[in-house]
């Protein structure tokens, strides 16, 4: 098991900063994008970019749909955990597009 972890986190540490750009998220009545469908397209993302899905992905709150806020979700590998860091970069009708940045370091 731990090694499964390592061959995720590795990955996603040298992926960070190659920020991705997610579009299409749905809003709710009060101009948020619900956590749990911001932390399904992270991993959707991730999962592709580094071809294998993290263990879960977990956000604190809904995703205000305003241009420019910002939320730190952590993802879980095994026994390790790394920030991955949305920021929504636009805001059109009931879509809203959101960048995601993953940490440089694994959470101590």
């Amino acid at each position: 098991m731990r090694q499964r972890s390592r061959t995720l986190v590795r990955p996603l540490v040298l992926a960070a900063g190659a920020g991705l750009a997610l579009a299409g998220c749905g809003m709710l009545g009060d101009g948020s994008v619900p956590a749990e469908d911001v932390e399904t397209q992270v991993t959707d993302q991730l999962t592709e970019l580094v071809g294998q899905a993290p263990e879960d992905v977990s956000c604190p709150e809904d995703l205000p749909a305003e241009e420019g806020a910002e939320m730190t979700c952590v993802l879980s590998a095994g026994d390790e955990t790394i920030d991955v860091m949305v920021i929504v970069t636009s805001v059109q009708d009931s879509e809203v597009t959101f960048d995601i940045e993953v940490a440089e370091e694994v959470n101590g």
